[in-house]
């Protein structure tokens, strides 16, 4: 079964960074868009991030100028930085994409910024 795989939350102090890695595993399969989504307590989960297969790419106002996704070369993967991290980026973060027209979510991985 193809699944996605988040990487790299954990506790940062505000101003901090983290690096986030998503990774298709189960099946060696390109997947030319991939998305981060976030989900704080109490809240909707919502759009952080996109990479489209055009390689454009789509970031909520919240994140822009601070975060930054990006792809490796196999389309296998996609990252986000994350920079200059606050408390209100607390949350769970989702990976998401469409394989084998299915919508496919990985588990999460979460991302606690305090001091």
């Amino acid at each position: 079964q193809v699944r996605l795989v988040e990487s790299g939350g954990g506790l940062v102090q505000p101003g901090g960074s983290l690096r986030l890695s998503c990774t298709v595993s189960g099946r060696s399969v390109s997947v030319p868009s991939m998305a981060w989504y976030r989900q704080s307590p109490g809240k909707e989960r919502e759009l952080v991030a996109m990479f489209k297969a055009d390689r454009s790419t789509n970031y909520a106002e919240f994140v822009k100028g601070r975060f930054t996704i990006s792809r490796d070369r196999t389309w296998t993967s996609a990252y986000l930085q994350m920079n200059s991290l606050t408390p209100e980026d607390t949350a769970v973060y989702y990976c998401r994409a469409a394989i084998y027209g299915r919508d496919v979510w990985g588990q999460g991985t979460q991302v606690t910024v305090s001091e």
